[in-house]
């Protein structure tokens, strides 16, 4: 072959001594099985001529696309661009393309997103966020990816185990738990939450951690010091405000995420009150971006790449168990200067 032409599947099929059928399916990805020696010829002839396989016919043979579908509820949000970062890099590994759908925190387009994968045949889908505390969108989002399993695709979740697909689950009330146990063992006896909306179901595992963990240590959250807002930046912000409106008596302030941690210090700072001279503050998953923030924060730290990277792998195995998996993650408390120890 000159250093110029372009190597076809015909020459590798002349060059193995095979039939052009038999090189298809051996190097697009047929499911019909080739003889062993076949497909070490085969194999052999392409090296050797330096043969890329055609990705647009490995999608007909297997009846779908090299496409994986993610779906994220904001990826503007540093959370979810940690969790997908770790799926491109598994599709990229296998020589996929991820298509990004963002639902800015709407369940109906979650529905849509994975109803037009499906009509794609994209190979697999991610949704990566938390569950709505809705059991009808559930429902519908659940006979949607059935729908989409049943034409040979596959689906995998970061988020609560509450759809047929495999499912990457934080143990978001476990690590909410020992991060209250810890933030009293630093003497803090008065606490607040900035709890997000109670229609999320990843704010109210938090909540409901955090203040299981308090009761261990004989304290009580008082229904006042527990204030909703979105899970955004912003949600933090106007949540620490209206707390501070409160004028409650407390020392240490848990935001059920990073980035309405990030909000609340900002309001902190605008009304003259000192993280953590004046107010401790934690935060919920230890997000790579805020690490420099200042004071360092207080948080319950996730492996979030590695969540994204261990849901590709579940959605891209080739031989995947006909029952749905559910892999569990467990946060690691790390204690920063934004809480400080405190006495009496």
């Amino acid at each position: 072959m000159s250093a110029h032409s372009v190597v076809t599947l015909g020459d590798v099929a002349r060059r193995a001594g095979v039939s052009l059928a038999t090189a298809s399916r051996v190097l697009n990805g047929s499911t019909r099985r080739v003889n062993e020696d076949l497909r070490a010829l085969v194999l052999q002839a392409a090296d050797e001529l330096g043969y890329t396989p055609n990705l647009h016919a490995q999608a007909v043979a297997r009846g779908t696309s090299s496409t994986v579908g993610l779906v994220v509820h904001d990826i503007a949000d540093p959370y979810f661009s940690a969790i997908a970062a770790g799926v491109m890099r598994v599709a990229d590994e296998r020589g996929l393309i991820v298509t990004l759908g963002t639902t800015s925190r709407n369940p109906n387009r979650e529905i849509q997103y994975v109803a037009m994968l499906r009509a794609q045949r994209a190979r697999a889908v991610i949704l990566a966020g938390s569950r709505m505390a809705d059991k009808a969108q559930t429902e519908r989002l659940a006979k949607e990816i059935e729908a989409f399993r049943r034409t040979g695709g596959r689906v995998a979740c970061v988020s609560q185990h509450k759809l047929p697909a495999d499912t990457v689950l934080p143990e978001n009330r476990a690590g909410a738990r020992e991060l209250a146990i810890r933030l009293a063992e630093l003497g803090h006896r008065r606490f607040a939450v900035l709890a997000g909306s109670r229609s999320i179901l990843t704010a109210r595992d938090r909540l409901a951690g955090f203040r299981a963990g308090l009761a261990e240590k004989g304290i009580e959250l008082a229904p006042e010091a527990i204030v909703e807002g979105a899970f955004t930046r912003d949600g933090g912000y106007h949540a620490a405000r209206e707390l501070l409106a409160r004028r409650l008596d407390v020392t240490c302030v848990f935001a059920v995420n990073d980035v309405m941690a990030v909000g609340a210090m900002a309001a902190f700072r605008e009304q003259g009150v000192e993280v953590p001279r004046d107010l401790s503050i934690a935060g919920f998953d230890d997000i790579e971006t805020l690490r420099d923030l200042v004071p360092p924060l207080t948080t319950v730290r996730l492996p979030l790449e590695e969540m994204g990277v261990r849901a590709g792998e579940l959605a891209l195995e080739l031989d995947a168990p006909p029952k749905e998996r559910l892999v569990r993650v467990r946060g690691e408390v790390v204690i920063r200067e934004s809480t400080r120890r405190i006495s009496g």
